[in-house]
């Protein structure tokens, strides 16, 4: 597990550089202008149509296939994959059908503000990725039969093919014409099964067209995955409110927003992503046990090693987020505007960064504890707070106004989400946390102001970019400085736990 766990970790690193290297190499072509919109747009319609509903599938997909392998054996497990497999591809067709008929409608309820060029544009770049949508689909089952293989490791292989294949089509584009940049994407959706099938196909897990829309294992799935796709949906849905209202203020406001997203997402996915596979399956056992005290012990462990990894990097990320821009993005037709929208923006996410961590590992223990209505009804709630906020911000403060609307939401929601699980499961040492908080807090106070003081101080002798990239390195070390003398307990607790799954692999 702890193996895993770090190449999981290392794979996400990786991948998230480049996915970096993507956008910077977009944004020095297109910058924040009509095409990088229409673009971005033409992506964001099937990853909202579809990437919530995949993940969701696999949450229901896994118990289901597992019940039936137990009861039934192996051959009728991969007959049960088939046949939804099967009706996925049925679904996709309906979806896709629909998505050619009203493209117009459908990209003017992401984009309302979109008029002339730009929406011609985007209905053009839409009707290439919608057909993105087949091979999305397909990926959530095959990479979710390949994890119930005990291999985590392949389904996170795909997003590198996806990125070189983005990047390669986005370079092309610069030359052949910008209509390379959606049937790049298509080709890049599609690719990401040539990773995952051969090893489904090497598992067992042949194709058969078995269709049967009455088979019972089918239906409890359905009944089991729709509370969790309506709660996962929160954040599908916030991107489709931002860009629809981004799109009326301001040409390249969906850009910069999506840029900003990008940067504090990568810094959630990292840390967070990394801690939750590994404490997610402790947690998992001891509800499965009616271990109570013991699954509080591990929220309580993750709650609090989370904040020691976000804290100071949303400390940082506000302080720097200019600079950060700048060294990302700041070259060719990435203008000082953009420039300026982007940063506002990512100052304001990074402000909900501790929040999106926390409602992760808050959602899925309560998952853990078979209750995804509680989750549903927050996430319902976070998006109406999000329409309403992110309306009256946006007014005052444009583009960095619906940023900040969704990090307000995220925050309600996970004290939303704290509090129905306090309900339910008993006192999460509130006390002791917000104790632990307050000191991590102190040391990225201190962190923050001296590393802000070294930055001023160097660009007096060095470029910004080198600036910015010795600013950060003193500032982990007086980070951890910080916390040692502040004497952070949970700092040894992630060393600890690291060390333990490490030694429980090398007695395997």
């Amino acid at each position: 597990m702890g193996k895993t766990a770090f190449i999981l970790m290392i794979i996400t690193i990786f991948s998230k550089v480049l996915g970096f290297a993507r956008e910077m190499i977009l944004s020095f072509y297109y910058g924040a202008s009509n095409i990088s919109d229409a673009y971005l747009v033409s992506l964001t319609i099937p990853n909202v149509i579809f990437s919530f509903v995949g993940a969701s599938l696999y949450t229901g997909y896994v118990p289901i296939y597992s019940q039936v392998r137990q009861d039934y054996g192996q051959d009728e497990a991969n007959k049960y994959t088939n046949n939804l497999i099967n009706v996925l591809i049925i679904a996709c067709t309906i979806i896709i059908i629909f998505g050619y008929l009203f493209t117009e409608p459908l990209v003017k309820l992401f984009a309302s503000g979109f008029t002339g060029d730009t929406l011609n544009l985007a209905i053009k770049f839409t009707r290439y990725a919608i057909l993105g949508i087949y091979f999305s689909g397909l990926l959530y089952v095959y990479s979710g039969f390949i994890r119930l293989q005990d291999n985590f490791i392949i389904p996170e292989l795909p997003v590198f093919l996806f990125n070189i294949i983005i990047i390669a089509s986005i370079l092309l584009s610069s030359k052949i014409g910008i209509m390379t940049l959606p049937i790049g994407a298509l080709i890049a959706t599609a690719s990401q099964l040539i990773i995952v099938f051969p090893y489904a196909l090497k598992k067992g897990l042949k194709y058969r067209p078995t269709l049967d829309i009455r088979d019972d294992n089918l239906r409890q799935m359905i009944i089991m995955v729709l509370p969790v796709i309506l709660g996962q949906s929160v954040d599908q849905i916030n991107v489709l409110i931002d860009r629809t209202l981004a799109s009326s203020i301001s040409v390249g406001g969906i850009s910069a927003l999506n840029y900003a997203s990008r940067l504090n997402g990568s810094v959630f996915a990292i840390f967070v992503n990394t801690i939750s596979t590994i404490i997610y399956p402790l947690i998992s056992r001891k509800a499965a046990e009616n271990n109570i005290d013991g699954l509080k012990k591990s929220v309580h462990e993750a709650i609090n090693m989370i904040s020691l990894l976000l804290i100071p990097a949303s400390f940082g990320t506000a302080i720097f987020a200019e600079p950060i821009v700048k060294l990302l993005f700041g070259r060719g037709a990435f203008d000082s505007q953009a420039t300026q929208m982007t940063s506002a923006a990512l100052l304001c996410y990074s402000f909900g960064t501790l929040a999106f961590g926390l409602r992760n590992i808050l959602s899925k223990t309560l998952y853990s504890l078979k209750d995804t209505r509680t989750p549903m009804i927050n996430a319902t709630i976070s998006v109406a707070v999000n329409v309403i906020v992110s309306i009256v911000l946006s007014r005052y403060i444009g583009i960095a106004g619906l940023a900040l609307g969704t990090s307000m939401a995220a925050i309600f929601c996970t004290i939303l989400l704290a509090f129905n699980l306090r309900k339910k499961i008993g006192a999460l040492g509130i006390r002791h946390t917000f104790k632990t908080c307050a000191k991590i807090v102190a040391a990225s106070l201190i962190m923050g102001i001296i590393s802000k003081i070294a930055f001023n101080e160097i660009q007096k002798y060095l470029s910004s970019n080198v600036s910015l990239l010795c600013s950060i390195a003193l500032a982990v070390l007086i980070y951890f400085i910080a916390i040692y003398f502040i004497k952070v307990d949970e700092i040894n607790s992630i060393i600890g736990l690291f060390r333990k799954m490490l030694k429980r692999d090398n007695t395997h």
